[in-house]
């Protein structure tokens, strides 16, 4: 006799989630994205303006995704219209991926020494404050609770050459984190970070040298293989997860182990 059915552990059927950030189908946000929709759940996403959607559209036409809706963190209200538009939708919120970075360019290649103050707070703004932000607008649509997803990188904590500007913008991140988790736990809001090794996608090519410290990586993890986007996203899927329901506070590596090497 067959025994009685057994849910996956990584179960989201109905549930529903927010992904911020698909730039296109090689972001790590479109990997998050594709194993959320394995799990189960149902999806709203962003594209940042017109000319980035042709590129977002065709990850998003593939998943059971509701609302595709435009989101320039930087320009005022764009992120409450994404909020309003979910709960005029669904009325609610599960879990959401906050995938997004910016620094310009300029900044990004300067040392940390040399950064200029404008282009430090418009990466704080981006890369952390966004976040912070998703959290308040998302706390009223979690009434049962949910889970709060970032990513950072191990840039964060060490030193890595050229990522200069970025490094303390992701400490900031993670710190953010942290914080988030403690204040929002009581709401049985979970709050963590994924921090995937280097992986080749549009945001990261900014980097200055950037094939040099995919190659780097790739030499010194113990299991010699890069991170991809579907590992990143099959953490994401987990946390996002009932599974991880004990699971706040954190930032959880996913690099092939290159982060416990000396």
């Amino acid at each position: 006799m067959p025994g009685p059915a057994v849910t996956p552990i990584v179960d989201l059927s109905g549930k529903i989630g927010l992904v911020l950030g698909i730039a296109n189908e090689h972001s790590i946000a479109a990997g998050c994205a594709r194993r959320f929709a394995e799990a189960g759940a149902q999806l709203a996403a962003t594209y940042l303006n017109e000319k980035a959607k042709p590129f977002v559209e065709p990850v998003t036409s593939a998943l059971p995704c509701t609302l595709l809706l435009p989101c320039d963190v930087r320009e005022p209200g764009a992120l409450e219209a994404v909020f309003a538009a979910i709960r005029t939708a669904h009325g609610r919120l599960d879990f959401l991926l906050h995938a997004m970075a910016f620094a310009p360019r300029d900044d990004l290649h300067a040392r940390v020494t040399d950064c200029s103050a404008a282009g430090f707070a418009m990466a704080m703004d981006v890369s952390c404050h966004s976040f912070i932000r998703c959290a308040r607008l998302a706390e009223p649509l979690m009434p049962d609770g949910g889970a709060l997803l970032s990513v950072s990188f191990y840039g964060s904590e060490r030193v890595v050459e050229h990522y200069n500007l970025m490094g303390p913008v992701k400490a900031a991140l993670e710190s953010s984190v942290r914080y988030l988790a403690a204040e929002l736990g009581p709401q049985r809001i979970r709050v963590n970070a994924l921090s995937p090794g280097p992986i080749a996608t549009r945001a990261a090519s900014g980097i200055d040298r950037f094939d040099e410290l995919l190659d780097r990586a790739a030499r010194d993890a113990p299991e010699h293989q890069l991170a991809t986007i579907e590992d990143v996203g099959a953490l994401a899927a987990f946390l996002a997860s009932d599974a991880a329901a004990r699971i706040t506070g954190t930032v959880i590596p996913v690099d092939g182990g290159q982060h416990i090497m000396a």
